[in-house]
C-alpha cells in the first residue's frame, strides 16, 4: 500500500518535472485583500497562461517560504496542506509572500523544444553559445529554480514591497492596494543588482478568468512600467539563463534557469 507521503511525493514530482516543468510558477492568493487578523490563503501554482495546477505544502521541495512585512515570518504548515499557505496574517499592511524552490532538473531529448523555449524567453546568444561550447544537441540537462512573490493586502494595506535577497526577483515599486494605478512600475533584480534588457512577461486575468499576455523589456536600471487595469489580477514573469561550468551532458547539467514571478491584484 502506498503511504500518504509517497502519494504527495509523486504528485510533487509530476508537477515539477513533468510536461509543465518549463512553464510558469507563481503564488496565487485565494483573496488578495483580507481583513485584520484574517487568514492568508494561497496556492503554489504551476502552469501556462496564468492557469495551472496547485501543489501542496512540502518542505523538502522548497528553500524558503516566508511572509515578509516589518518582520519575516516563516510559513508553517503540515505536509500535504493545499492550499500550501494557510496562516493568520502576522500584522496589518502589505504582506509579501515569498517562496523559493529547490533546484529541479529537466532533460532535453528534442533540441527544437529547447530552441522554442529560448526564443520565447528571449535569451540572447544561448543557442550560439550552446553550440560553441560543443554541447550535444541530442540529450542534455537543464536545472531550474523558482523565486516567487505575491502581494497581499491586510487591513489598511500600508507598506511597500522590498527586495528579499533571492538570486533573482521582481520588486513592485508601487502599492496597488493604496494607490490608484494605471501602470505598475517594477524592477527586475539579479544578485541584488538591476537586470537591464530583461524580457518581462505580463499575464493579465479578468474576473471571468480570461487572460491577456504582453511582453515588455526593462531599461538599464532594470525597471519597466507595466500597464494595469482596475479589477484585474496580474502575474509578472522574468527568466534568466545561466551557463553552468560543465560542457559534458554525461557529467551533469549544462544550463540553469532562474525564474522570478510576482503576483498581485489591482483592485477597483
Amino acid at each position: 500500500m502506498r503511504t500518504l507521503n509517497s502519494i504527495f511525493a509523486s504528485l510533487t514530482v509530476a508537477l515539477l518535472t513533468g510536461p509543465v516543468s518549463a512553464h510558469e510558477f507563481w503564488i496565487e492568493p485565494l483573496e488578495y485583500q483580507i481583513q485584520t487578523a484574517s487568514e492568508i490563503k494561497a496556492e503554489l501554482k504551476v502552469g501556462q497562461e496564468f492557469n495551472g495546477s496547485s501543489y501542496p505544502y512540502r518542505p523538502t521541495q522548497f528553500e524558503r517560504f516566508d511572509l515578509v512585512a516589518d518582520t519575516v515570518t516563516e510559513v508553517q504548515g503540515r505536509i500535504g496542506d493545499n492550499p500550501a499557505l494557510n496562516m493568520v496574517a502576522p500584522s496589518d499592511g502589505l504582506i509579501v509572500v515569498v517562496h523559493e524552490t529547490k533546484d529541479n532538473r529537466l532533460t532535453y531529448t528534442e533540441f527544437h523544444k529547447f530552441e522554442k523555449f529560448v526564443a520565447h524567453k528571449a535569451f540572447p546568444n544561448v543557442i550560439e553559445e550552446h553550440d560553441k561550447r560543443g554541447i550535444s544537441r541530442e540529450r542534455f540537462v537543464e536545472t531550474y529554480r523558482r523565486y516567487a512573490k505575491a502581494l497581499v493586502a491586510v487591513g489598511d494595506a500600508k507598506g511597500a514591497d522590498i527586495a528579499v535577497g533571492m538570486k533573482t526577483e521582481i520588486v513592485a515599486l508601487a502599492n496597488p492596494y493604496t494607490s490608484v494605478l494605471s501602470e505598475m512600475p517594477v524592477q527586475v533584480l539579479l544578485d541584488g543588482a538591476p537586470r537591464a534588457n530583461a524580457q518581462v512577461e505580463l499575464f493579465e486575468k479578468d474576473a471571468a478568468g480570461e487572460v491577456n499576455i504582453t511582453l515588455h523589456t526593462t531599461g538599464v536600471d532594470g525597471k519597466v512600467a507595466l500597464p494595469v487595469k482596475q479589477g484585474y489580477r496580474y502575474l509578472v514573469d522574468a527568466v534568466w539563463a545561466e551557463a553552468l561550468p560543465n560542457n559534458d551532458p554525461e557529467k551533469g547539467a549544462v544550463w540553469k534557469t532562474h525564474w522570478a514571478a510576482l503576483t498581485f491584484m489591482n483592485p477597483e
